[in-house]
């Protein structure tokens, strides 16, 4: 174990034994997700561009497998392979079906790497190409091009999960079709094989049905809150056409990959109604929400909204030849069907109890139609509400109980819960982070997630098809976005889906991450480094008081050996090694970066500026929730920005802050950047819990209370009315001593504007002197 690692309790170096009782006594091969069976033997085999990919003739599948595999290759790593058919003398790379392969599942493998060649068998087209994929990895470490000596190794490996899946959000907002293939190409290389397809919401319809024109001349586009301000567009939006969802099926199954599409019903549903009301409850036309949250619109239970959806449903069938079709099921609030006639009417021609019941009648309608056709219904785990039709399947998103309670009824289940596998959930709190919900869901925690609840038995575990990531993308406008959520994540997240629990450790994982990071550079996918970023730490109130501080240095996954300078200069492997906190004095600035054992950095250098000025600042991420409610968002200053930056940390039902720990000695004013921010969010029932605050004039005021937020004023700063969407309110603040907290609450009505904190700063009364005009 290297030192540096062993100075900051890292990754062990070696290798836990793999499933079936293999051993293996060197550093694991950068493969990711690890396969389930790995022993090392021999001397390696030196790959150059006169190596041939070798099939036989008459196999076209085992062709494209092979024409894959060399396109990458020579994409990422400009070694260009040619493809022959067999027999070619001499060494070369096998790639071979066969009936007699020593591989029980269709997509399992054997790839055996001798001193004479390279050989990949399977029985199906799918193993061979996921042998493929894992030949690419070794001819892929982390660093060079052209030739490369793969080391000797047996592997054999099938997955553990049949369903590995992504959800895509495309209604919220809108990708295009050569983002979504960025997305399937990335899934195919971690051996991921359904991309569960979000393609309509509240927000918008994205998928053309012919019957049915209006749904994207109408559903597909929303005018955005502040529209044409702020860098916002008019009008925001798109879809997909048929041709175009073609190909992408198409594209996805050259990777084997199934592409699952989900049309929500019968909720959110109002950019349906909004296009054809006929078809909604009230028979009014909404707008296309430009709303987050819970919408109110529901599809009407009458014949012709029946008749309706299922001819969309005929058009969804002919373009996705997927078993399953999803059909949302979720937050659908009943008060539209509470207020109706005509629906308490049916509940009563049908002799149904109550709204969920209702619920339950609709989805197996569908579930009904669906069957007919040769097609299964698969939906959120609401569906259990009020009794599931037989053939159902349960995407278990609430929690694990969901698909607790549908395996023990012996229901399929596709475990996808929140917030465990949610990726529009931070991976980090650190203060550089963009956008998404809190509380974080980090590398670790995804790769530590178990998919078979232990409350199932062996018979009910069964019904465990797999597990799946949601990336939802109310808060990732941009693809950008969307990468810096996805990855590295999805490392962990293919890793918990294929290989066999035991195997798996997390040690490892993170050794063999450093080349996967690689070629994430390589391929242009803009990944988060939250893991690997230098945290660093002081005790802000004893260096105001000293003049000096002592910093400490971490990060989130304690990998890599941290290096950092003080001089100004960047960080490398000949800077400082950090071995535990030193000592450093005001004002300078701290630079910090983690690298892995080639020296190659693990994230960006990370600096933090340390003076008195700074010490007395606190950014939005910096800030804590008042007491009453723990939602916490965070969102850039217009729901569609195309930049990563600048972020604020929100809560949506209590427009309030928590400056902890404020040392108030000397301090005569407070400085507050602020942004005025959409409230765009439909919170259905939970509207009753936010917070007003009283105002004492019309647009309201940031008031800075003292210990807590019912506690004594100490400044009152009016908003402004209108004028820019960033601003800077500053006052006096009432004189104290000590350690205090501060509460700083926006008194703005709730029917208006929700108003962000992306600075705060204590200013002694000098500074403000000089900073007031």
């Amino acid at each position: 174990m290297k030192a540096t690692r062993h100075l900051l309790c890292l990754a062990l170096c070696g290798v836990a034994a793999f499933a079936h009782g293999a051993d293996v006594s060197r550093a694991p091969v950068d493969v990711i997700p690890l396969p389930a069976q790995v022993t090392y033997a021999g001397e390696p085999f030196n790959v150059s561009a006169q190596t041939p990919i070798v099939v036989d003739g008459g196999d076209a599948a085992a062709r494209r497998a092979a024409d894959y595999l060399a396109a990458l290759t020579a994409r990422t790593r400009h070694l260009p392979l040619q493809v022959k058919n067999a027999p070619v003398p001499g060494p070369a790379i096998v790639l071979k079906r066969d009936p007699q392969a020593l591989v029980a599942n269709a997509e399992g493998y054997t790839l055996d790497v001798t001193p004479q060649g390279i050989r990949v068998v399977a029985r199906e087209e799918a193993g061979l190409f996921y042998g493929a994929i894992t030949l690419w990895q070794l001819l892929t470490p982390a660093h060079g091009t052209g030739d490369v000596k793969v080391a000797a190794v047996h592997i054999r490996d099938e997955p553990r999960f049949g369903w590995r899946g992504l959800m895509l959000d495309s209604a919220r907002h809108f990708q295009t079709t050569d983002e979504v293939r960025t997305l399937l190409d990335q899934m195919a290389q971690h051996k991921l094989n359904v991309l569960h397809w979000h393609l309509t919401d509240d927000q918008g319809w994205r998928i053309e049905i012919k019957r049915y024109p209006e749904l994207t001349g109408i559903g597909a586009w929303r005018t955005p809150p502040d529209a044409g301000e702020g860098g916002e567009p008019q009008r925001y939006g798109g879809y997909y056409t048929q041709d175009d969802i073609r190909a992408i099926v198409a594209y996805a199954a050259e990777r084997h990959i199934t592409v699952v599409p989900e049309i929500d019903m019968p909720g959110h549903a109002q950019a349906a109604v909004a296009s054809y009301p006929q078809v909604g409850v009230t028979g009014r036309r909404p707008p296309v929400s430009p709303d987050w949250g819970v919408n109110p619109y529901l599809y009407n239970v009458d014949d012709a909204s029946l008749h309706f959806l299922q001819n969309v449903l005929d058009e969804v069938m002919a373009l996705f030849p997927s078993s399953y079709i999803h059909v949302g099921g979720d937050e659908a609030v009943k008060d539209q069907w509470k207020a109706s006639p005509a629906v308490q009417a049916r509940m009563r021609e049908l002799k149904l109890k109550d709204e969920n019941a209702l619920q339950s009648w609709f989805i197996g309608q569908m579930g009904q139609y669906l069957s007919a056709h040769g097609r299964r219904l698969i939906g959120w785990d609401e569906i259990l509400e009020g009794g599931l039709p037989a053939s159902a399947s349960v995407m278990s998103w609430r929690g694990t109980q969901g698909a607790i309670d549908a395996a023990k009824q012996g229901h399929d289940v596709v475990l996808s819960p929140a917030p465990q596998l949610y990726l529009d959930q931070m991976q980090s709190d650190r203060a550089d982070e963009t956008t998404g919900r809190l509380p974080s869901m980090s590398l670790e925690s995804i790769y530590a997630f178990e998919a078979v609840p232990k409350a199932l038995d062996a018979k009910q575990a069964k019904h465990v098809l797999g597990l799946q990531a949601n990336m939802w993308t109310e808060h990732m406008p941009t693809l950008r976005h969307i990468e810096h959520a996805v990855f590295p994540r999805i490392d962990a997240l293919a890793e918990a889906a294929w290989t066999p629990a035991p195997s798996r450790d997390w040690h490892t994982f993170l050794d063999r991450l450093p080349a996967q990071l690689a070629r994430y550079r390589g391929q242009d996918i803009g990944y988060a480094d939250s893991a690997f970023a230098a945290s660093i730490e002081v005790d802000r109130h004893a260096a105001i008081a000293n003049g000096h501080a002592s910093v400490t240095l971490s990060n989130q996954s304690k990998y890599g050996s941290l290096h950092y300078t003080t001089d100004g200069g960047a960080p490398g492997a000949n800077s400082p090694l950090y071995v535990g906190p030193f000592m450093v004095n005001l004002p300078t600035a701290v630079k910090a970066v983690a690298l892995a054992d080639d020296g190659t950095p693990l994230a960006a250098v990370r600096e933090r500026v340390l003076d008195v000025a700074a010490l007395r600042s606190r950014t939005t991420g910096e800030l804590d929730n008042c007491p009453g409610s723990d939602f916490r968002l965070r969102v850039q200053p217009t729901p569609d920005a195309t930049s990563l930056s600048p972020t604020y940390l929100i809560n949506v039902f209590d427009n309030c802050r928590l400056y902890r720990a404020a040392k108030l000695d000397g301090i005569a004013a407070i400085s507050v950047d602020i942004a005025r921010l959409p409230r765009n969010y439909q919170l259905a029932h939970d509207a009753k819990l936010v917070v007003s605050h009283k105002a004492t004039t019309p647009q309201g005021e940031l008031l800075v209370r003292l210990d807590s937020c019912k506690g004594r004023t100490l400044a009152t700063l009016p908003l402004p009315k209108g004028g820019p969407a960033t601003f800077t309110l500053q006052g006096a603040l009432a004189r104290q001593s000590g350690v205090h907290d501060l509460c700083l609450v926006f008194t703005s009505p709730i029917t208006g504007p929700l108003y962000g904190i992306g600075k705060v700063s204590l200013l002694p009364a000098e500074v403000a002197a000089k900073a007031t005009p």
